[in-house]
């Protein structure tokens, strides 16, 4: 398995692995969209793959006060393996590498099964309501 930053090349079956793995994302979460507004920022997605297939992704942010992981997916063929947890370290060393010295993640209520993986990572769940707003 290799972990790096997208690429161009990457753009289509990324936009496939993400409606696979995520496939009732509301439509302002299309992969399409996502990764334009993204690289129109910055560089910060990533991708895991095994030969030439992408197997796991994810997006970060950096806001110059906290990072935040997105869209952090992995097949379901190579969960269990190791690939989610090396995927969340090469993020998280992306960030810490611009200074980001804390990061925030959010994940569905539905999917309640990922807590343990994260907090087998180091992540806790903090005490917050989490709001948003389309603007």
């Amino acid at each position: 398995m290799n972990i790096r930053k997208y690429q161009t090349k990457d753009n289509n079956e990324l936009i496939s692995f993400w409606k696979d793995v995520f496939p009732d994302d509301p439509p302002h979460n299309a992969p399409s969209i996502v990764i334009e507004q993204k690289l129109a920022i910055d560089d910060l997605i990533f991708i895991a793959e095994d030969g030439m297939k992408i197997i796991g992704a994810c997006i970060a942010g950096y806001d110059g006060h906290r990072g935040w992981l997105y869209a952090v997916a992995v097949s379901q063929s190579q969960r269990r393996k190791g690939t989610g947890t090396q995927l969340i370290e090469f993020a998280i060393k992306n960030l810490k590498a611009i200074g980001c010295n804390k990061v925030n993640l959010q994940i569905r209520a539905t999917n309640t099964a990922v807590a343990d993986f994260y907090k087998s990572l180091g992540f806790l769940t903090e005490d917050r309501l989490s709001m948003g707003a389309f603007i």
